[in-house]
Formats: C-alpha cells, structure tokens, sequence
C-alpha cells in the first residue's frame, strides 16, 4: 500500500476517535461521491489487484477508554491510537483496498465467559478475570449455575459436565484457561457498535467505491468461546453435541484475493488466534497462502489490566511465529 495515495478527507478528526458519536450518513455520502469524482475513484469491481481488509472486533467495548473492555496496551492509549492509524489507513488507500470485512464479537448475558455461568459453595459468582480450571471444577471450587439449566433444556448435572468438558479441552489445546470476562460486547447495547470513527470510513469507502462491507457475527455461542472468527475454542460437548462450526468461508475468500490486510483487537486474543487459526487453513490447503497476508502491527494491542495481567510478550511471540509462516508485520505507514 502507498502512504500517499489519497488525501485524508477534511471532516475526518483525529479527536473524536475514542468517542462515540452520530454519523451523518447523508452527508458523508454526498462527500464520499463528491471525493470519488474529484480524485477519479473507480468502482472496487474493477481493481486489478484485489486487496481485502480485516477488521477484528472494533467496537466501542474494546476501543473506547471508559467501556467494558478497553484495550490500552501498555500505553493506556492502545486502541485510540491504533483506530487514529487506522483510519488514516483507509483514507489514504481508499483508492486500493477492494473489500472490508469487519467481525463483531457478539454477546448476550448467559454465556460460558460471564460470571453468571458459575457459583461458589456460597452462592457466589467469580469476579472479572477469574481464571477457571479442570481441577476446580472437578473439586467444586467452581459449579454451573443450576438455575441456568431450564433455559439451554439441560440436566443440572449435566451442565456441571459440560464445564468439566469445556476446561479439560482448553487444557489439552494448551489454550488459555477459561477466563471470566466482564460483560461486554453486548448484543443491542452501545458497546457491540463499531467505533464511530471507524464505522465512518467504512461507509465512507463503501459509497466512493460502489461496495458493500461485510459484517461478521461472532461469538454468541453460550456453551463456547469465540475468540477466533473462523471457528470457537471448542467444538462439541461431552456427548458429541455441537457447540459451535468451523468456518471455511475466509479460506475460501484468501484465495480469491491478493492481499489480505489484518488489524483490530485485542492483538493477543481475537486477532492473534483469528490469524492462528486461518495459518492452519493455509497449511491444509496451500502453504504460499500465507505471504499474501500482512498484520497491520501499528493497528493492534495487547490485553494489558494494570496490576492483572499483561498479554504483550504472548502477542508477540504469536506475531514471530505468523512472520515464519511466511506473513508480513508491516506498520501503517508503510509501501507494501
């Protein structure tokens, strides 16, 4: 891509990134036509180099400082930043990039994830960032919330097995341990939105280039989690039953195009195992697959909860195994 493309367009404010807002879509359309006249823009349809960009999890939940999940890196200003770099990335290669795809991470209050799945021999929930193990589980440290039964048409009993099932698989995956997470993410609620700034270039892009982002939903499965777009941490339950699918439609996409572009959040979770995952694809299907990929690096941040825990050093050590594989860490800025 080429830094110096395409002007930034002028209603575009670095300020208002890690805020949320109103789009004025009428507006925006008139000056996306307007831009893509005046710098003689053509239909995405024509590109002969067909270049896809992915965005994971953009949403005000994980990108704006005062919501659920904000992903501050080791800077406190991570994401900000990062969608700023961003959006400034997509202005200025409005002209090249074909197709976006965004992911959302989807929730809703009784998922595996939320505190609400599991009681002490209190009665109590785990607070935010428990980790919750086999071996608590088996113990009793930690059961399934009996009353949440009737709702998923499963034995009480049974639920606790679920449990049992769901950690010792993460285990043997040598995943991270099942983490409660705060809420967040919700399904109708403001933080499941993309971010203001971010859902305006898209719609920015789609109208100068006469093309239709897509929307991928993500991670609304309550017996799983769903880091990952292609595919949930784990499969089936006890009894064989399916907790979630593999999704073969981005394999599937990275064939019919020439670049694919990664950036969003959180590095070392939903990106990180989005692009592991999509490595595994590659390696069962074609090997070279994976030079056509580059992880904008200026454009993604680690899990970091001062004084809690700090994923930098494993969102790095996931980027050094993707560049092996053949993968470009590349910075927004930069021609490639």
């Amino acid at each position: 891509m080429d830094s110096s493309t395409l002007p930034t367009p002028e209603f575009f404010d670095t300020k208002n990134v890690g805020t949320v807002w109103r789009i004025p879509y009428e507006q925006r359309a008139k000056e996306a036509r307007d831009f893509s006249h005046r710098t003689s823009l053509k239909p995405a349809s024509t590109d002969q180099t067909k270049t896809w960009l992915m965005l994971i999890d953009v949403q005000n939940t994980f990108c704006i400082p005062e919501f659920e999940l904000y992903v501050g890196g080791r800077s406190g200003r991570g994401a900000v930043e990062d969608n700023r770099r961003l959006c400034e990335f997509i202005y200025r290669n409005l002209g090249t990039i074909s197709h976006i795809t965004a992911t959302m991470d989807t929730h809703k209050t009784m998922q595996v994830f939320h505190a609400i799945f599991f009681v002490d021999k209190n009665g109590n929930h785990p607070v935010p960032y428990t980790d919750i193990h086999a071996a608590e589980l088996l113990d009793g440290t930690w059961t399934f919330n009996t009353a949440l039964a009737s709702q998923f048409s499963i034995a009480p009993e049974y639920g606790q097995q679920m449990m049992i099932h769901y950690a010792e698989e993460l285990e043997k995956k040598g995943k991270y341990a099942l983490t409660i997470w705060p809420y967040h993410a919700m399904l109708g609620g403001i933080g499941h939105a993309l971010v203001s700034s971010v859902e305006e270039a898209l719609f920015f892009h789609s109208i100068a280039r006469d093309t239709q982002y897509d929307i991928e939903i993500k991670g609304n499965k309550p017996f799983t989690e769903n880091y990952s777009v292609i595919g949930p941490e784990v499969l089936t339950g006890p009894m064989g039953e399916t907790l979630g699918t593999h999704n073969m439609k981005f394999i599937e996409q990275l064939q019919q195009f020439d670049k694919l572009i990664i950036a969003g959040q959180a590095k070392s979770h939903c990106v990180a195992w989005t692009v592991s995952d999509l490595l595994n694809d590659i390696n069962e299907v074609d090997t070279k697959l994976a030079k056509k990929i580059y992880l904008l690096d200026d454009c993604s941040s680690p899990v970091v909860v001062p004084d809690v825990v700090d994923h930098t050093d494993a969102a790095n050590a996931a980027y050094e195994k993707f560049a092996k594989a053949g993968m470009h860490i590349v910075r927004s800025i930069d021609s490639f």
